[in-house]
């Protein structure tokens, strides 16, 4: 039987409970764009935290892997840094690769998605407890990619650690810069590399204007979890 440790952290005014989990082995810092508070983000295996998000939000979340302080008091991370030296993010945008959540608060209506368009770094999954589409359609569903793309990676796309270890799996067009693997518009197609990432979690966004499934968008919901290496 797991233990889970329980952490409590408020933000501003909150109409809206997130529920961070992490079930790694290991320990994931938590980043954020525009930052919700990130002055405590570290989260140990089985740490489970209590958030109290802001009512108007719209931003990403991720979490960053294998970081560590130096003898010069500089914090670094093998995979999701922000680039400050610190901790805390303070509203800067990671390095890739990256599993990014990304959220739109609105009160009670909350827009959400895993997307996969800069890469993958670790699995994650957002479950809302309760709460119905804003269409009408039916239930709020659950996203998730707890598959490893690293698995399906080209060798040029793979991201590996000093020690030389595979820490995460890039997008081709952070890496590559192609016209033919960076489009953005609703006009966007698959290619054969974002391809292979929607067989391993069709359940994410793969590419710039992938819309399959849609940004969901859930109102009423009581809170949410959001899940790092969720079970299968």
């Amino acid at each position: 039987m797991r233990e889970l440790f329980l952490r409590v952290f408020s933000g501003v005014h909150c109409d809206v409970t997130f529920h961070f989990e992490n079930m790694c082995s290991y320990s994931v810092w938590r980043g954020s764009n525009p930052s919700i508070g990130d002055e405590e983000p570290e989260l140990g295996p089985l740490v489970y935290e209590i958030f109290n998000m802001d009512d108007h939000y719209s931003g990403s979340i991720w979490v960053r892997t294998g970081c560590s302080t130096n003898g010069s008091n500089y914090f670094s991370c093998e995979t999701g840094d922000c680039g400050n030296g610190i901790m805390e993010c303070a509203g800067l945008k990671p390095s890739y690769p990256v599993t990014l959540l990304n959220f739109n608060v609105n009160v009670s209506v909350v827009s959400y998605e895993v997307s996969l368009v800069h890469g993958q770094n670790v699995f994650v999954r957002i479950k809302p407890n309760g709460g119905t589409l804003v269409d009408g359609s039916g239930p709020c569903p659950m996203v998730d990619c707890n598959k490893d793309i690293g698995n399906v990676c080209p060798p040029s796309l793979i991201s590996k650690n000093k020690g030389g270890l595979y820490v995460g799996c890039n997008s081709a067009c952070d890496v590559l810069k192609d016209p033919k693997y960076c489009c953005n518009g609703d006009g966007c197609q698959p290619d054969e590399i974002s391809q292979k990432y929607k067989q391993l979690c069709p359940l994410a966004h793969t590419y710039p204007g992938d819309h399959t499934p849609p940004v969901y968008r859930c109102k009423g919901a009581d809170s949410y979890d959001v899940t790092f290496c969720p079970p299968l």
